[in-house]
């Protein structure tokens, strides 16, 4: 017993029939394709964000609303120098180059990252020339999952 092909016409047993394209799309690759780009894009956006390292302290604050226009961050490394995103900059250029930055923004809002081991004093300076050079609206980032001062936590 065995597993034949039967043609349809008769007498036409020893001639090869012609191959007809195939006009169906086969998407399976496609598909696969597309998946994995997903998960390539999944995995690397979270590694987009500004990228000085910086040890941030822990509150049990929430996050703030996301806007349109690109957050602006300055941020204080552990050895003390001053970044307007990923540029370093003098502490006697700073108020300048922020009176520069704020003229050019629509918004008066400004991220400050700080490493937990700075002193609190210097936080507040750097605050203060925020301040000087057009920005009132400073929000403190810090990494989730700190203390929270209620009768439940700590």
């Amino acid at each position: 017993m065995g597993a034949g092909v039967q043609s349809s016409e008769p007498g036409r047993r020893g001639k090869r029939r012609r191959n007809r394209p195939m006009a169906e799309i086969n998407v399976t690759p496609f598909v696969d394709v597309m998946l994995v780009l997903l998960i390539i894009f999944m995995v690397a956006a979270p590694m987009l964000t500004v990228g000085v390292p910086v040890e941030l302290p822990r509150t049990a604050a929430g996050a703030l609303p996301a806007e349109a226009e690109e957050p602006l961050t300055v941020t204080l490394t552990a050895d003390g120098r001053i970044l307007i995103m990923t540029t370093e900059t003098a502490p006697g250029e700073f108020i300048p180059r922020m009176r520069a930055v704020a003229a050019e923004r629509r918004g008066d809002k400004v991220f400050l990252r700080a490493d937990g081991g700075i002193p609190y004093e210097r936080v507040v300076q750097v605050m203060g020339a925020l301040n000087a050079g057009g920005f009132a609206n400073i929000g403190l980032v810090t990494d989730q999952g700190g203390p929270a001062f209620d009768e439940l936590g700590g």
